[in-house]
């Protein structure tokens, strides 16, 4: 079943997901006592306002204000991702949570991208969907590996250490 998203409403909806994933990371990282973890979440948000800015510059609309008014808006309080963090926040969270949810949240976005991907029809809007999964998945790979780190398991940069030939 194919869907039909203009151009203009597929830009939107990736400034605002990437927005609002950028608002996850900087709650994280302000809520993370790890200086490690603290920085990967503050690079993650860095990237997701990036991100968001490689779509606003090719947005038509205007009803979005600049960039820097829109970034600057609170955060959209229905997201599921801050919604969970908050939740998470009354069971004393630590960046071992935050990261789990940001795992699930990346993962679970990067499925649901491709396969809206896979049913529109429009090239243009197609690839706009494909981009923000390919980004989604390497911020699912570079949570996913401070997460093993943050645990205590083997790092792939480690590997060398631990394999023997």
């Amino acid at each position: 079943m194919t869907q039909e998203f203009n151009l203009k409403d597929a830009v939107r909806q990736a400034i605002q997901t990437e927005k609002d994933v950028m608002d996850f990371y900087n709650k994280a990282a302000a809520l993370t006592s790890n200086e490690r973890g603290k920085k990967v979440f503050a690079q993650l948000a860095k990237e997701e306002r990036e991100h968001a800015s490689h779509f606003f510059q090719i947005y038509t609309g205007n009803d979005l204000g600049t960039f820097d008014e829109f970034m600057a808006r609170p955060p959209q309080i229905e997201h599921v991702m801050l919604k969970q963090l908050e939740k998470a926040l009354d069971e004393n969270v630590h960046e071992r949570k935050a990261m789990e949810l940001a795992l699930k949240e990346e993962e679970d976005l990067a499925k649901r991208l491709r396969q809206t991907a896979a049913n529109i029809v429009d090239t243009a809007v197609r690839g706009i969907f494909e981009r923000m999964a390919v980004e989604t998945e390497h911020h699912f790979a570079l949570i996913e590996s401070e997460y093993a780190h943050l645990m205590g398991m083997v790092h792939e940069t480690d590997i060398d250490t631990y394999v023997r030939e």
